[in-house]
């Protein structure tokens, strides 16, 4: 194995969070100083706080910060950089941040101009690989009125797709004809929106299919190879949830055709970086070109963890002008590994992203268990950004073994304060078809409602979460150091009632006796009697009845309880002491019809009337951007509108009022 004989003193990390953290990593594992760049609502962060220098780059505006290529190479020069790296989003694949670099003597971490350009616009990447006789699915390109007159050369069902889209942004699947006209618009506003390139274009949709993708990796001296595969079939909203590796969909001739297709156009680019070659697989196992992503892909981990390699490094070190320390016939699949990304969304409410600050946070450690996040305590999630808090990677021996490991280490993922998407991803792990491998992309559209009600339904009894939390508080003091609210409030009398709010629903708790550590509570006409056997901050031990229970507790700052059991939690509200807890939805509606809010902060990107006009129920009477998403605002019912508060363009928060609204009775 060839040692390196070339290395960067000091890299600038263009970007945030757990990918910025992750490069860091890496970086200091080779001896390589780090430079981080942060806006200011994110002065505190973990990349911030690991690195050996940092800089502001403005308040939070996109085109102010991360965006800002002339900020970004001024600290770089500044600092005395010569690389930068990255990461994946804002300017990883933008040919005028690799033409500023160059220009500025400072070397980029990942691919050269050419491969970026090419392979960054879904378009002319399509027609190079056509070239290349790699198979593809049929498509249609133009202006958007000649998509609209053309797409009948293709039959429903169609994807229409942003030209320089990537993520999962700037797709939606299209049935019938008469949705396209719509469709076309708002790909279009999304794509000029996120990538800066309003290009769009349609092709088949591929019913039921794979996302098989291939992790490649080149150096400059020609070389290039791929390190297998990972399975990216389950997404939701054609944004990847749950990745794996292997793929034990394909057969070991499938996945050696794929591995050769993807070197063979990664070589055609003379691709010099980590990168990834993505594919539709259907059932009979005919795959076709996707597109090729010119960065590192956020599941990387799962690669690293079956091949062993530490892709980050290898990007420094093919970037220094080293050459790759290994050959195709030097890498293998060893095991299995899962990545499941952790969301700060409510899976219940349209899966709406949930900002705010957490009251507790704590992620799993185990052997073969790796967490890559931006924080490493409780903190609070921004809007302005992605809402993806972490990344949860497993390795098992097998894929039985990989799945049962993840199902317990998500159990054993506490956040609090915000809603996540942790309950959803263990019942997609426990669900059959997934055990079995019988899924498609289609797997969320399929069996979210099944999954949902299943949510609804906790495997631990509900009674348990109000429970914990009643004799947590009533031990409470013992680490606090101070007076036990209960107290004061008069708990030490014979008998007490407690009123509480548990997911909407009413409950009467009465303390009936105690002893030392015994306790006899009555609840919805069931007696338990409750040994408490252990007692921290956060964290009880206890036996109900015959069975023994661990519970997560935490308050946040209006004193609303979060209880987790088992990888269940539930939000408690005790009435008696909290009697105007706000509780506005984030349906975008606000408290009544009148009286419309964002449902976070976020930015109008379109607002589409006026004073004056009459609406029915189910208008889109406007949409924010808030958290890389479009939300529409609607009418709950017919109304006039009276008044419109923001304008396009404008940055609002949830306790601005967008538009009032007269009821038309």
């Amino acid at each position: 194995m060839k040692t390196m004989n070339k290395t960067f003193q000091k890299i600038l990390i263009a970007n945030r969070g757990e990918i910025a953290v992750r490069v860091i990593r890496s970086a200091k594992k080779l001896g390589i100083q780090t430079v981080a760049v942060f806006s200011e609502i994110d002065r505190d962060a973990l990349h911030v706080k690991k690195a050996d220098e940092a800089f502001c780059l403005g308040e939070q505006e996109l085109s102010e910060t991360y965006l800002n290529i002339e900020k970004i190479i001024s600290v770089a020069q500044k600092a005395g950089c010569d690389a930068i790296h990255p990461g994946y989003g804002f300017l990883s694949e933008n040919p005028l941040f690799i033409e500023a670099c160059e220009k500025a003597g400072i070397t980029l971490i990942g691919p050269h101009t050419k491969a970026i350009r090419l392979m960054g616009n879904k378009i002319e990447s399509r027609e190079f690989v056509k070239k290349l006789r790699i198979p593809m699915t049929d498509a249609v390109t133009g202006s958007p009125a000649e998509l609209l007159q053309n797409a009948h050369t293709i039959p429903f069902p169609i994807l229409v797709k942003a030209a320089a889209g990537g993520g999962g942004k700037g797709m939606r699947i299209v049935h019938e004809k008469e949705e396209l006209a719509n469709v076309l618009e708002t790909t279009s506003r999304e794509a000029k929106n996120y990538f800066g390139d309003g290009t769009i274009f349609i092709e088949k949709y591929v019913e039921e299919p794979r996302h098989i993708e291939f992790q490649v990796i080149g150096d400059k001296h020609g070389k290039v190879v791929h390190l297998f595969e990972r399975e990216c079939s389950i997404q939701r909203r054609y944004q990847k949830i749950i990745e794996e590796s292997p793929s034990v969909t394909l057969t070991p001739q499938v996945r050696q055709k794929m591995g050769e297709a993807a070197v063979a156009i990664a070589k055609a680019v003379d691709y010099n970086s980590a990168g990834t070659v993505e594919f539709l697989v259907d059932k009979n196992l005919d795959f076709y070109f996707l597109e090729m992503n010119t960065r590192i892909q956020v599941e990387h981990p799962v690669t690293e963890m079956v091949t062993g390699i530490d892709l980050v490094e290898e990007q420094i070190r093919v970037a220094a002008g080293n050459p790759l320390r290994f050959s195709q016939k030097d890498l293998s699949q060893n095991g299995h590994a899962i990545e499941c990304r952790i969301y700060a969304e409510d899976p219940a409410n349209n899966f709406m992203p949930s900002p705010g600050e957490m009251s507790f946070y704590r992620a799993p450690e185990d052997e073969n268990i790796r967490v890559d996040a931006g924080l490493e305590k409780a903190s609070t999630v921004l809007s302005f950004f992605d809402p993806m808090i972490s990344k949860l990677i497993v390795w098992g021996s097998d894929r039985p073994t990989a799945i049962e490991k993840s199902i317990a280490t998500l159990k054993d993922y506490t956040i609090h304060g915000i809603q996540t998407n942790i309950p959803y991803l263990l019942e997609v792990l426990r669900h059959p078809a997934f055990a079995e491998n019988k899924f498609s992309t289609a797997f969320c559209d399929t069996h979210t409602a099944e999954i949902l009600e299943k949510m609804q339904k906790p495997k631990t009894d509900p009674d348990i979460f109000l429970l914990a939390f009643s004799l947590y508080s009533l031990n409470a003091a013992r680490f606090r150091g101070a007076r036990n609210i209960w107290e004061s409030i008069g708990f030490w009398r014979s008998k007490m009632t407690i009123p509480f709010e548990m997911q909407d629903e009413e409950k009467e708790l009465v303390i009936a006796e105690h002893s030392g550590e015994q306790y006899k509570i009555l609840l919805d006409g069931n007696s338990w009697s409750l040994c408490l056997k252990n007692i921290k901050e956060n964290h009880i031990h206890f036996r109900a009845g015959e069975r023994f229970f661990r519970a997560v507790i935490s308050q946040d700052q209006k004193g609303v309880a979060w209880v987790s059991v088992k990888g269940a939690t539930r939000k408690i509200i005790r009435k008696d002491l909290l009697s105007n807890v706000s509780q506005q939805g984030a349906s975008g509606t606000g408290s009544n019809d009148n009286n419309l809010h964002a449902p976070m902060p976020g930015k109008v990107i379109k607002v589409n009337v006026k004073a004056g006009d009459k609406v029915k129920r189910g208008t889109v009477l406007m949409v924010v951007e808030a958290m890389k998403m479009e939300n529409n605002i609607v009418a709950v019912s017919d109304a006039v509108v009276e008044k419109v508060n923001v304008k396009e363009g404008e940055m609002v928060g949830t306790d601005l009022q967008l538009l009032h609204l007269l009821s038309e009775k």
